[in-house]
């Protein structure tokens, strides 16, 4: 029992060590706060792999960038520059001074507390920022963007970081089954006003080029819409008022009603008999 103890504590002791190498506690923040370290929590399949990218002029350099990992054997170095000649190593970037900036599918890294700029920059430590990128590529991709070091403040070094790991989860499933948002109404009052204006503008150019009409006769079928207020209200009555229920002048027996006016001047005394 004591012999498996005694095996056993090792291992485990070797395994934690393995799984903490594995995680981005390594960073130290310099703000310290929570929404940076989430963020720096999303990198985690990211550590423990050297990233290098190769800038041929002026001179030949090479680039190694780590998140929160020691790089060419230089204690808290996240991002040093190599020279190809002499293999001298200038520390870029320490992971132990980091900030986090997280957007929609992108994080920007930034070491700072690098080695000191020899007669420019007002000789102030370099800095290290790694713009890290979402990309469908399986394969990820390190670069050089820029070294900003011709200002006397504020320089830095600006890099790329393409990698599948910060792309969001089932992206190009989701898009692929995300619904049309156009309902059947919206897509019929589309194709209605589409015909409309090919109407109007079609009756328009007939009506000027061909019939060579002015002003409002140019709008197509003009007799016909000037008309469509009355056409409307007679539809309306004939349609809504009842003809039935009207009231019909007297009669009787079968002799229509005439106002009575004064006897006729006219006598009929010749047709009496003599």
């Amino acid at each position: 029992m004591l012999l498996s103890v005694r095996i056993i504590t090792p291992l485990f002791i070797l395994l934690a060590g393995v799984q903490a190498d594995l995680n981005t506690d390594n960073c130290k923040l310099i703000s310290s706060s929570e929404s940076e370290q989430n963020t720096l929590r999303l990198l985690e399949p990211l550590t423990n792999q050297e990233f290098i990218a190769k800038k041929q002029q002026p001179e030949p350099y090479s680039y190694i960038f780590q998140v929160c990992g020691d790089v060419g054997g230089l204690k808290n170095a996240g991002l040093v520059q190599k020279n190809e000649k002499d293999e001298k190593l200038v520390l870029i970037g320490n992971y132990n001074q980091t900030r986090a900036i997280k957007g929609s599918d992108w994080i920007m890294l930034i070491y700072e507390g690098g080695e000191k700029y020899d007669s420019h920059c007002s000789n102030e430590p370099r800095k290290a920022m790694i713009m890290i990128s979402c990309s469908k590529s399986d394969k990820d991709n390190f670069s050089v963007v820029l070294e900003d070091n011709k200002k006397k403040v504020g320089c830095y070094y600006l890099f790329e970081l393409d990698t599948k790991v910060l792309c969001p989860a089932n992206s190009s499933e989701t898009t692929q089954q995300t619904p049309s948002k156009l309902s059947g109404g919206s897509i019929f009052l589309i194709v209605v006003f589409s015909c409309l204006a090919v109407y109007l503008t079609g009756g328009f150019l007939y009506q000027r080029l061909v019939v060579g009409a002015k002003g409002v006769e140019q709008f197509p079928n003009y007799a016909f819409w000037s008309q469509i207020g009355n056409l409307s209200a007679d539809g309306c009555d004939f349609v809504c008022r009842s003809r039935g229920n009207r009231a019909e002048p007297p009669t009787y027996r079968g002799v229509a009603t005439e106002p009575l006016g004064e006897e006729s001047e006219e006598r009929d005394d010749h047709l009496l008999p003599m």
